[in-house]
């Protein structure tokens, strides 16, 4: 056929009642899609499924599928976050012909795979999680979700590495791949999109861990800065972008003089990446941290990827080596090359957008666009070229 002839259609998304979720989704489940969930032991992945199956089934018909859970077990967990259990179905089940006999029965809409490492196919003589049984259960239910227009979510374990257990094309079987994110120690959870054919990649969705199940968290900015500890040489607050979302977050840097052989440390920031801005540094700004251990870190739990991240990193140390306490109202962004420039990054507009919403003063960064500077309102903006220029502004009071 030809493509212009084919019949394009909206994408209907049904709400999973949990806004955070349905925003690493991009916009909500869709009939016949596949998402495949993964995270650490604990972290929530089945609390995360369950309250959303209990909202859904308000409105939809829902089966839950445990293979690691009796249903007495489900079920406490369910009491326990105060849900409405009465219209959702429960499947204590391994066995996949089993599962697809009672799917075809039934005919629910929504229908969670709890985990699909458990599940086995009596056409395979392999034990369940093995590879081969991992694959071919996940490609059957895929098939079987766009054959019938069934929404299903697939739980995943993952390695100690952090990828799905399993075999890599698990993650090409389905359409939306969500990962879990959680410190140790913190009850903030993050759920990252790293893969969504019906919406954007990278986009994250926050909550909070509670007595009662997953909350999202309607405004992260303030839940990443702890600006009453920010008075201290070392600490500065970076506007972050995660998929579309903008984001301010604490980065915080300690250089103290070591005897041994220095120690580069990172938490949440790439080390290979902070071995290049302390050479910077060391060129452009006469930074000398050749006897000094460097310690770098994301508050929160955060994990940066985006080159936009530099100038910050790069300002926190050279604040900690020098004394320097930065003034509690400058955000900072941008990109820094080994010529000690600094380069404009994208977002820069909702970047701005979200300082001056939060009440900071100043933006420090390479220069935006017109459109960032129209959207600003009491919020003043310095742009900067150098790494030099972003240290002479930073004295600034």
């Amino acid at each position: 056929m030809t493509l212009s002839d084919v019949k394009q259609e909206d994408i209907q998304r049904w709400s999973s009642g949990l806004p955070e979720f349905d925003r690493a989704l991009g916009g909500g489940l869709v009939p016949g899609g596949v998402t495949l969930i993964g995270g650490d032991p604990g972290i929530g992945k089945s609390t995360l499924t369950l309250q959303s199956i209990a909202a859904l089934s308000a409105t939809r018909s829902a089966l839950y599928v445990s293979g690691e859970e009796s249903a007495a077990q489900v079920a406490a967990r369910g009491a326990r976050l105060g849900l409405d259990l009465t219209s959702i179905k429960m499947l204590a089940e391994t066995s996949l012909d089993a599962i697809l006999g009672h799917i075809a029965a039934n005919k629910p809409d929504v229908v969670v795979i709890d985990s699909i490492q458990t599940m086995y196919s009596e056409a395979f003589s392999s034990a369940p999680g093995s590879v081969v049984q991992v694959r071919e259960c996940a490609a059957e239910l895929t098939r079987y979700a766009k054959r019938s227009g069934t929404a299903v979510l697939l739980v995943g374990h993952v390695t100690k590495e952090g990828a799905i257990a399993g075999p890599r094309v698990l993650e090409h079987l389905v359409d939306t791949v969500i990962y879990f994110e959680g410190e140790p120690g913190s009850n903030i959870r993050i759920i990252r999109a790293l893969k969504n054919r019906f919406g954007a990649a990278n986009e994250i969705g926050v909550f909070a861990m509670v007595e009662d199940g997953l909350k999202g968290v309607g405004n992260p900015s303030a839940l990443f800065l702890a600006r009453g500890q920010q008075a201290s040489p070392g600490n500065i607050v970076f506007a972050a972008i995660e998929g579309s979302r903008p984001l301010l977050v604490q980065v915080q840097a300690l250089v103290d003089r070591t005897a041994g052989n220095p120690r580069r440390v990172c938490t949440g920031f790439d080390g290979q990446r902070l071995a290049m801005l302390l050479a910077v540094l060391n060129r452009y700004l006469g930074c000398q941290l050749g006897g000094y251990d460097v310690f770098v870190n994301v508050v929160g739990g955060l994990r940066l990827g985006e080159p936009a991240a530099d100038l910050a990193i790069a300002c926190a140390v050279w604040s900690s080596l020098s004394g320097v306490v930065v003034p509690q109202d400058v955000v900072l962004f941008g990109e820094l090359g080994l010529g000690g420039e600094v380069r404009p990054v994208i977002g820069s507009q909702l970047r701005v957008a979200e300082a001056d919403k939060l009440g900071f003063s100043r933006v420090i960064g390479p220069p935006v666009n017109k459109a960032a500077r129209e959207r600003v309102d009491q919020i003043t903006l310095k742009p900067i070229q150098r790494i030099e220029s972003a240290v002479e502004a930073l004295r600034e009071r």
